[in-house]
């Protein structure tokens, strides 16, 4: 069935006919470019992106903190040094006002979300991070601005909360946007949302080297993606530069003391923080995700429950300032001697507690906000508890509370976000102190130990391991997919349908092809994205366009793509099949779960003759790779094999795998493969072969 129109839609050129051509030649330039260019262009592109990302919200955090708390409260928030480091008003002019204006910032932010972009509810880093892995191209730019105005009013009217996760959804929004705009593929999709993570959260910690690792180590809780780093290295340097251009290159906590190693009797004092820190981790995401799901089960409307805990969290900051905001200026309090003493003990020990269940109270709830920073301010008051507790008793400590205030935040969070090198780097960034790694390696180590061993972690979105990944487990198990086609396995789309329809015609154009959704494309024929009978549920009197309903970021797969490559697409769409396209964004066909296990059957099946066909003089051999063979380098693909030859199996170090048609293959790789005599005969004279009939 072709495209189903009605009468009197004919197609006309306009600008976003244009954007979709000029998208589509972007696309294939991205598709064809080598790996480096590629992603020298966009990661400056999302690099770029996410600096100003940065400084649009940091301004508005600003503007937001001033109103609410300097403004109506009469209360001066304590800065770091690179933002000023203003000191804290002795207390507030209005302390009365604290619980009100927590709570009204908390409400406004929380009916933007419910009404505009549900999903930028909570922290929206772990949301980021589940969008890598099911679904890079499904972010929603409205989600971005959502997120952007409702984390300024709940953090800036006293709301604990980090300023990481709306950054780092900002420019991971991008990288979405850019993957649905450009049909990346898959992988690349993944490697884009992961990259504007990093750079988007470097960029606002000042921090591009640990930002950029943090793309790589925060998708898993024991693995790390090597493919991420090139991209992430490019767009966290841009992102620096360009927030730093506008707010200043200054460490977020100044240019701390230098930390010269002396005495290895300090390495106790950091291990028992490494034993603080991951108790106290644990603690932090136990509470957090406990008080979540309490506001779950709670009758509270979703858009009450932030404000009631804005309320509370207003309450106890007129005892305990130290958990309004973001409290970076409470931690560099911490770094000093004089300041840290100014500071009642008893607030010093309490404060970790207090953000904990201040952080469930305002994010945990539904608010709007990150977890990072505040997982900074418990780890720095943490280090400075001990300090403050042990250093009257052993002089050995020393008088500098800041190695265990920095080693504090690098081991608390470190540990809990499952990313501990990445953490390491940012806190050593943000205080200058690179000299501290050393020793805090101990403490790290230890807290990560102590959170690893109870399999927990403050982002739920991540995955144990590259190889638990959706795509991964169906692929391990099919190995053949890399060697089929797309074009192969494809149907005929059933039905196309074009934007100026109404809904009502469109229920009945699937009704009548007994389909549960359709791909839509604009006046030229370009794809606009999916629509599903299950979209149809909120369209009131069903006369509406169908523009409106349209999934801009479902899945799609190129027609020259491998049904490696297609599967990938597939586990990630919301329904069983996805549109496949050509070069210029065209509907050319669907693929179903059915059409690739049709496909791969019809594949076993001739790899079964040709096994047969080789007959009496078959025979085995173990090729391996050598530094000077002409397939070093080449995709098993592009090594353009004897037909008669099939490689079984690879294997590389101590991992054996089944390879497919994208297989890279690399010096020192032992195949094994099964063919005629003179085939292995032939690729015997190219590389070291141990071959028996």
């Amino acid at each position: 069935m072709g495209p189903v129109s009605e009468q009197g839609d004919t197609p006309h050129p306009s600008r976003a006919v244009w954007a979709r051509a000029l998208s589509a030649r972007a696309g294939r330039w991205v598709a064809s470019a080598s790996y480096l260019k590629k992603w020298s262009v966009l990661g400056v592109v999302i690099g770029a992106v996410a600096g100003v990302g940065a400084i649009v919200f940091y301004e508005a955090l600003v503007v937001c903190t001033h109103f609410f708390l300097n403004v109506l409260a009469g209360y001066q928030v304590p800065t770091p040094k690179g933002e000023g480091g203003l000191t804290a008003s002795s207390s507030p002019t209005r302390p009365w006002a604290l619980p009100l204006i927590a709570g009204v910032g908390a409400l406004l932010g929380a009916i933007l979300v419910v009404r505009i972009a549900p999903e930028a509810e909570g922290h929206g880093t772990d949301a980021a991070i589940s969008a890598v892995h099911h679904n890079p191209r499904g972010v929603r730019f409205r989600a971005v601005i959502v997120k952007i105005v409702a984390s300024a009013l709940t953090i800036g009217s006293g709301g604990s909360g980090g300023r990481e996760g709306p950054t780092g959804q900002i420019s991971a929004g991008f990288g979405s946007l850019l993957a649905r705009l450009l049909d990346l593929e898959p992988a690349d999709g993944r490697i884009a949302v992961a990259t504007g993570i990093g750079s988007g959260i470097g960029a606002i910690f000042g921090a591009p080297l640990g930002g950029a690792v943090l793309a790589t180590e925060i998708l898993y809780r024991d693995d790390f993606d090597p493919a991420a780093l090139l991209p992430s290295f490019i767009a966290s340097v841009v992102a620096f530069v360009v927030f730093g251009a506008a707010e200043g290159f200054s460490p977020l906590f100044g240019y701390v003391a230098t930390y010269h190693f002396t005495d290895p009797v300090q390495l106790l004092w950091f291990a028992l923080i490494g034993v603080f820190a991951g108790l106290i981790g644990l603690l932090y995401a136990k509470g957090f995700y406990g008080l979540a799901d309490l506001f779950k089960r709670s009758p509270l409307p979703r858009w009450v429950a932030p404000a009631v805990g804005g309320l509370l969290v207003g309450a106890i900051a007129i005892a305990i300032p130290q958990v309004i905001g973001t409290g970076y200026g409470w931690v560099q309090q911490c770094l000093t001697h004089n300041a840290l003493e100014s500071i009642p003990l008893w607030i010093v020990l309490i404060v970790p507690f207090a953000r904990i269940l201040a952080t469930g109270l305002s994010i945990g709830s539904g608010g709007s906000g990150g977890i990072f920073g505040p997982g900074i301010v418990i780890g720095a008051f943490l280090g400075a508890a001990v300090w403050r507790v042990f250093d009257p008793v052993f002089p050995s400590m020393g008088h500098d509370p800041a190695p265990y205030v920095i080693v504090g935040m690098m081991s608390c969070f470190g540990s809990i976000s499952r990313a501990p090198l990445a953490v390491m780097l940012m806190v050593a960034e943000m205080t200058g102190s690179l000299s501290i790694l050393t020793p805090a390696m101990i403490a790290v180590g230890i807290s990560w130990l102590i959170v690893r061993r109870s399999d927990d972690t403050m982002y739920r979105s991540q995955l144990k391991s590259r190889s638990d990944a959706p795509s991964q487990r169906l692929l391990a198990g099919l190995p053949l997919l890399g060697a089929i086609p797309v074009a192969r396995a494809m149907a005929e789309p059933k039905l196309v349908i074009t934007t100026k329809l109404s809904i009502e015609s469109v229920r009945r154009a699937l009704a009548d092809a007994s389909l549960s959704g359709a791909p839509v494309v604009d006046a030229a024929g370009r794809l606009e994205g999916t629509i599903s009978r299950s979209s149809f549920q909120e369209s009131g009197d069903g006369q509406h366009g169908v523009a409106a309903l349209v999934d801009a970021g479902a899945p799609t797969v190129s027609d020259s793509s491998r049904l490696d490559v297609a599967l990938d697409s597939l586990t990630a769409a919301p329904e069983s099949w996805v549109p496949v396209l050509d070069d210029e964004r065209r509907v050319v066909g669907t693929l179903s779960i059915s059409d690739v296990v049709r496909a791969y059957r019809q594949e076993l099946v001739s790899s079964a003759e040709r096994m047969s066909d080789l007959g009496a003089m078959t025979g085995t051999a173990q090729v391996t790779i050598t530094p000077t063979s002409p397939m070093a380098g080449k995709t098993l693909r592009q090594a353009e094999l004897p037909a008669g030859l099939l490689i079984t199996s690879i294997s590389r170090g101590d991992r054996v795998f089944f390879p497919t048609g994208n297989t890279k293959l690399e010096v020192g790789d032992r195949l094994t493969v099964i063919g005629q005599g003179f085939d292995l005969t032939q690729i015997g004279k190219a590389e070291s072969v141990d071959a028996s009939e």
